[in-house]
């Protein structure tokens, strides 16, 4: 899967297209997805690749459409150990995510 998400960067690259890279930096307890996961997020929304899916993935992909606005890099905590909406989390872990808008 890692290749597959380099080359899709090199091909935005070559069209001129910006992306956002998403990268879990650093995980505690249980988590969807370990250190080294990616996703790269597209300007019109579609991503490729995954860091885990649900609400902390949405979370991601909120902060990478931010980050296309501002072109700051920055580190988002997911935090998978409460409970959203009366829902029991899966998980129960943590992960810091490393986003950065490239191109």
């Amino acid at each position: 899967m890692q290749e597959e998400i380099y080359r899709e960067i090199a091909t935005a690259v070559e069209r001129g297209e910006p992306v956002v890279l998403a990268t879990v930096a650093r995980t505690r307890g249980s988590t969807p997805r370990k250190t080294g996961a990616k996703m790269v997020v597209r300007r019109d929304g579609s991503f490729f690749g995954t860091i885990g899916g649900g609400c902390g993935e949405a979370e991601v992909w909120q902060e990478a459409m931010d980050a296309f606005a501002d072109g700051k890099p920055r580190i988002v905590t997911i935090d998978l150990t409460e409970p959203t909406n009366g829902e029991d989390k899966i998980c129960g872990g943590v992960m810091d995510v490393f986003v950065e808008r490239l191109g």
